[in-house]
């Protein structure tokens, strides 16, 4: 593989960033002088990914096109104890039989961006597992409690009298101990790892007396507008189908059009600069919305497919018309409440959002054997 420029290592390390610690500029010299080896971690907790997580995904591939030692960590060992990032209360710990059906479906979801073929797959366990009780307390002296605690969730939890147990509080430092193990040169993850991955360069410090760069990710928003969470129901998952997720991301505010197209598109910037500048002048950014909504339904479902969904969007959404094909929902019975229905309709999808969006109108008979579901989802009810 040849080298790469300067101008291909500034595209990886600008765009769809947020920040690199302690600067862009050192980094960007260092992959110049030599192959960086960098990991991204994740915790196989298994469950839905979803463009949010696309995000770090991304950035760890262009990496590994860079010519980058690209290393995915599978913190088995980490994912014992639980991060407690963004939670208000501990998470359950897994077995090793877990960990491993949750990364089988991690992994074939990630596929959908990352090329295994040029990632390294390690496993944190290989290392954490073998820790004496003398290292581990050699590790735990490499910092305060006081710095521990200035994680903002635990400051939260204690802010509302919930618990903060002592194994969270270590977390940090385990993971942390993942950049010393593997002696990297850079660690990426999403803005919410920050403190994990500071801690991590910390220690590079502490133990091997050189540095560790960080490079973090923006959290993105919804469709909705809010953080796209699963909790929140806002996302768009890597797996949806094409139609599902070209009109998810038609029904984004205006204003997001142009983070999406730089953070989960190949678009050029200079081409996104000039759509930002037609809309400002009075193009309608619906022309806009639809080419991004198609770009990224493209990079997951390819051309037919995306071209597909489009013009399903202008049949079923526009032009208010139902789809041609729809799935069907079998029912042994006529009658049946639309919770009932919906539950029937979307299995996956939990109890708590299903009852949220038939009170709030979004689940409808739209004939008698035509069940909506959301704005976009129609299936053909059939009695046995």
């Amino acid at each position: 593989m040849k080298k790469p420029t300067l101008e291909d290592i500034k595209k990886v390390l600008e765009r769809g960033v947020e920040k690199v610690y302690p600067d862009v500029e050192g980094l960007a010299k260092l992959i110049q002088e030599k192959k960086i080896k960098l990991y991204l971690g994740i915790d196989p907790t298994g469950g839905t990914l979803h463009l949010g997580h696309g995000v770090v995904l991304r950035k760890l591939q262009q990496f590994a096109e860079l010519g980058c030692e690209t290393i995915l960590l599978i913190g088995n060992g980490t994912v014992r104890i639980g991060d407690p990032t963004g939670k208000d209360s501990s998470r359950p710990m897994l077995t090793d039989e877990e960990i491993e059906q949750n990364f089988a479906t991690w992994k074939r979801q990630a596929s959908k961006i990352l090329d295994f073929s040029k990632i390294t797959i390690a496993h944190n366990g290989d290392w954490l597992d073998k820790l004496t009780y003398a290292q581990m307390v050699k590790l735990m002296a490499k910092t305060t409690v006081q710095q521990l605690m200035e994680r903002d969730m635990f400051q939260q939890r204690i802010k509302d009298g919930l618990p903060i147990f002592g194994h969270e509080i270590i977390y940090p430092l385990l993971q942390g101990y993942d950049s010393v193990a593997m002696e990297v040169d850079l660690e990426i993850g999403g803005s919410d790892q920050t403190f994990n991955m500071l801690m991590g360069r910390h220690l590079m410090k502490e133990y091997l007396g050189r540095e560790k760069f960080v490079l973090t990710t923006p959290i993105i928003d919804g469709f909705d507008g809010r953080k796209m969470s699963k909790s929140f129901g806002n996302f768009v998952a890597l797996e949806a189908k094409a139609e599902e997720m070209y009109g998810k991301l038609m029904s984004m505010s205006d204003e997001m059009i142009w983070q999406y197209f730089e953070i989960l598109t190949d678009e050029e910037m200079s081409n996104i600069k000039k759509m930002q500048r037609q809309v400002a002048e009075g193009e309608n950014p619906m022309v806009f919305k639809k080419k991004l909504a198609r770009e990224i339904t493209k990079f997951y479902h390819g051309e037919e497919g995306a071209k597909k969904a489009a013009a399903g969007f202008e049949r079923t959404v526009q032009n208010k018309e139902l789809p041609e094909e729809m799935p069907e929902v079998v029912v042994e019975r006529a009658g049946l409440s639309l919770l009932e229905l919906a539950r029937l309709a979307q299995p996956e999808e939990s109890n708590a959002n299903l009852k949220r969006l038939v009170a709030q109108g979004g689940v409808e008979l739209v004939e008698e054997d035509v069940l909506r579901v959301g704005k976009r989802r129609y299936y053909r009810i059939v009695v046995k």
